[in-house]
C-alpha cells in the first residue's frame, strides 16, 4: 500500500503520455552538485540523468543504459570534487570519469571472491565524506553484505568489518565535519538463531568514529518501529558530528513515518517528528536546520538542529532539494499542475522561480563517437524522448557552457542542504521530497 501511494501521488505529477520506456511517468526526483562548481546541476530522474553546467539555463539527458540500469529502479548518485560520477545499481557501483558519456562497473576487474569485489552486487547505499572517501553498502538477497570504502576515489574498495549474512545496509552517512565519523543503518531479516531459535526482523545502528576500523551499535532504546522495521540515517549536523537524525519508517501507522534525533551519537534518541503520511527526504543545512517533507502531508521545518519542528505553510509541491557550493537551493518536481517546473530555485525571498522544464530539454549529452551515451542514447532514444516532451531548447543564444567554477569543497547536495538563511529555510519547506524517495521504497531502489 505504501509504495502504491507513492506511486500514485508521483504518476498525478506528470501527464501519462509523458513517460519513459520503463513506463512510468516523468519526473524528477533528485539533485546533486559538484564540490566548488558554481555552474553545473546534476538532476535524478525517472528516465535518467540531467546535466546543466550553465547554471541551470540548459539541460542535457544521459539515458538508463548508459547509466547501466532500467525498469523502475531510481540510482542514489553523487559527484566527486573532480567530477567524477558515481551510480548506485543492482549489478554494482556504476562510475563515469568522462562526465558521463560512458560509465563502468567499479572493482569488476578484481576477481572473484576478492573482498574489496563489490561489482555484481546490489549497491544500495552510498556517500562522499569531506575528505573524499567513498563510502557504499549492500543489500543483496542470498549473499552476505558489508560496507566498503575507497580512498583512491573510487578505484579500489576496503570492506569495513559489517560483513553479515543477514543484514541488509540501508543507508550511511559520514559527518560533513569529521571524516572518521560514519553512521550506518541495517535490517536484519527473519531467521534463526545459532541455537536454533527463530528470530524476528530486526534493525540495526552502527556508529564508527574511526573510518570503520570499530563499529559500535546503539541500543535504540525508545525507537518505534513500523510493521518492518526499517532505519534510515537521514542526515549528521554541519557543525556538530555528534548530532545525528534518523527516520524510522512506518513507525506511525498507518501511512506516518518518525523522525528521531540523537546528540550523543545514537547512544540516546529524542522523537522529534511524527508524521501523518510517508517522509520523503530529510534535508539538514549548514545553518542548523532541517527540513522534513512528506507524501501528500506537509512540511515542516527545524531551525535548532533538529531539536523541534513546526509545519510550513506556502511551500511549493517539489521533489527534491540541495544546496550548491554558492548557496543557491534548487529544488525539483512537479514539471505540470501546479507549479510548472521541474527545476526550481528559491530566491530570497523565500520564493521559488522555475529553472527547468522538460520542453526546455536541450538534447542529449553530446560525446564522441563510440561511446556509450553517443551509441546507445543520441539517436532512436533521444527521438522518441524528444518528441514525448515536445523538446525544444532553450531559447537560440540565451545559454553559454562556462567551465566550472571550482573554489574549496564543502559537503552538500540532496538530502545535506548546505547553507540557507532563516528566510530561504523557511521558503524550502516541501522542496525536500526525493532524496529519500529512492531510500524509501525499500527495493529496488533503497
Amino acid at each position: 500500500m505504501r509504495t502504491l501511494a507513492i506511486a500514485v501521488l508521483v504518476a498525478g505529477l506528470s501527464p501519462p503520455s509523458i513517460a519513459s520506456a520503463n513506463g512510468r511517468p516523468a519526473t524528477t526526483n533528485g539533485v546533486q552538485f559538484r564540490p566548488g562548481d558554481r555552474q553545473s546541476i546534476y538532476v535524478a530522474t525517472t528516465f535518467g540523468l540531467l546535466i546543466s553546467h550553465d547554471d541551470g539555463c540548459s539541460f542535457r539527458w544521459i539515458c538508463e543504459d548508459n547509466i547501466g540500469y532500467g525498469g523502475t529502479f531510481d540510482p542514489k548518485y553523487r559527484v566527486a570534487a573532480d567530477g567524477s560520477l558515481f551510480a548506485t545499481t543492482y549489478t554494482g557501483l556504476r562510475v563515469s570519469r568522462d562526465g558521463g558519456c560512458s560509465f563502468f562497473t567499479a572493482t569488476v576487474d578484481r576477481p572473484t571472491g576478492d573482498p574489496g569485489r563489490i561489482a555484481d552486487r546490489w549497491i544500495d547505499a552510498i556517500d562522499i565524506g569531506p575528505t573524499g572517501e567513498i563510502w557504499v553498502a549492500t543489500a543483496d538477497n542470498g549473499k552476505p553484505n558489508d560496507i566498503f570504502r575507497s580512498t583512491d576515489n573510487g578505484l579500489t574498495f576496503a570492506p569495513r568489518g559489517m560483513l553479515s549474512p543477514t543484514i541488509w545496509w540501508k543507508s550511511i552517512r559520514v559527518a560533513p565535519t569529521r571524516a572518521q565519523r560514519v553512521y550506518a543503518t541495517g535490517y536484519q531479516v527473519a531467521g534463526t538463531s545459532p541455537g536454533g531459535a527463530p528470530m524476528a526482523p530486526t534493525p540495526h545502528f552502527r556508529l564508527s568514529d574511526d573510518a570503520g576500523a570499530q563499529w559500535a551499535a546503539s541500543p535504540l532504546a525508545g525507537v518505534q518501529l513500523g510493521q518492518t522495521p526499517l532505519l534510515y540515517v537521514v542526515g549528521v549536523d554541519h557543525e556538530d558530528p555528534d548530532i545525528v537524525v534518523m527516520m524510522s519508517a512506518g513507525a506511525n501507522p498507518p501511512l506516518g513515518d518518525r523522525l528521531y534525533r540523537s546528540r550523543d551519537s545514537g547512544a540516546t534518541w529524542t522523537e522529534v517528528l511524527a508524521t501523518q503520511a510517508s517522509i520523503l527526504d530529510v534535508a539538514l543545512t549548514d545553518a542548523g536546520g532541517v527540513l522534513a517533507v512528506t507524501l501528500g502531508g506537509g512540511a515542516f521545518a527545524s531551525t535548532d538542529h533538529g531539536a523541534s519542528f513546526a509545519a510550513m505553510t506556502g511551500a511549493p509541491q517539489l521533489a527534491c532539494v540541495g544546496q550548491r557550493a554558492d548557496g543557491a537551493l534548487y529544488g525539483c518536481g512537479a514539471d505540470r499542475d501546479p507549479d510548472f517546473m521541474a527545476v526550481a530555485r528559491a530566491g530570497a525571498d523565500g520564493r521559488w522561480d522555475k529553472v527547468f522544464r522538460f520542453v526546455d530539454l536541450a538534447g542529449p549529452l553530446e560525446c564522441p563517437a563510440g561511446t556509450v551515451q553517443r551509441d546507445a542514447c543520441s539517436t532512436s532514444q533521444w527521438n522518441v524522448l524528444k518528441e514525448q516532451f515536445g523538446a525544444q531548447g532553450p531559447a537560440a543564444g540565451t545559454c553559454a557552457e562556462p567551465a566550472p567554477d571550482i573554489t574549496p569543497a564543502r559537503s552538500g547536495g540532496c538530502c545535506e542542504a548546505g547553507r540557507a538563511s532563516g528566510r530561504e529555510l523557511g521558503g524550502l519547506g516541501l522542496l525536500v521530497l526525493a532524496c529519500a524517495r529512492a531510500t524509501l521504497r525499500r527495493r529496488p531502489s533503497g
